[in-house]
This record gives C-alpha cells, structure tokens and sequence, in this order.
C-alpha cells in the first residue's frame, strides 16, 4: 500500500469521529497498537529531540523498505507517533522523502495539539525523514 493510500485511509478514520475528544481516544487506541520499539535502542541518540514528552524512534531497513518502532512516555504522543509510523513504516527511504504530510492537516491534528505538542509532532516527522535520508544514502 502506497504511502498516499495509507494517509487517505487515515483521513477517512478520523473523519468518522464527530468531536475532538473521539479522535483523542481513537489516537490513543492507535498507540496502544504501536509497535513497540525494543528495549535496546531506547537510549538517548533515539529520543526525538523538540518533543515534550519523551518520544524514542528506531528505523531498520528490510528489504529496501524502512521499518520504524517507537514508544512514548504520553499516550497522546504515542498516538502521534503510531500514526506517523502507520503512514511511513514498510516503505521506501525514496518514498518517504518525497511524501507530503498534508493529511495531518486534513485530520486537523496540528490546531488541536497544544503548541508544544505541534512542535514535537513537527520534530517527529523531521526524523522520520532524516532516517530516510540516511538509509537512502547507503542504498545509493
């Protein structure tokens, strides 16, 4: 499933819910589904730096493709990050760098995030693409 699919999907599960505090526990549900980043690699080169809370990240590539693992110390951070690592996780480096994130928008995710939290959801997908930069770079 393309990157664009899965954000479309995303959009449409969001727009079934009628009020902000739906969509809060819906993210909160996506979290508890994460998968969970091993044990080992949550160390302080993994922390998402600019984020509130506590929020580590680990990328492997397996054939060709990025997998991403992540875990929060906040349930709504964690609901961020499941959603971010449901859109970019099992794709390619390439495929990654060149995806816009306009469905975080479209959910309306941004301006119902405290400016903190906006911050960090912005620093989580800054790294999310700077681990594909990185894996792209040894593939090339």
């Amino acid at each position: 499933m393309t990157i664009k699919a899965i954000q479309e999907e995303i959009v449409d599960e969001f727009s079934m819910f009628e009020d902000w505090m739906q969509r809060y526990e819906y993210m909160i549900e996506l979290g508890k589904s994460l998968p969970l980043i091993d044990e080992q690699y949550k160390t302080d080169d993994n922390i998402i730096k600019g984020c509130q809370s506590k929020v580590w990240v680990h990328a492997e590539l397996d054939d060709d493709k990025l997998v991403f693992t992540a875990d929060s110390d906040a349930v709504i951070t964690k609901g961020i990050i499941a959603i971010l690592i449901r859109a970019f996780s099992n794709q390619k480096p390439q495929d990654i760098i060149d995806a816009n994130t306009d469905f975080i928008d479209e959910i309306g995710l941004k301006e119902h995030l405290s400016p903190t939290r906006a911050n960090g959801l912005v620093s989580m997908i800054k790294q999310l693409k700077l681990y594909a930069v990185a894996y792209q770079t040894q593939l090339n």
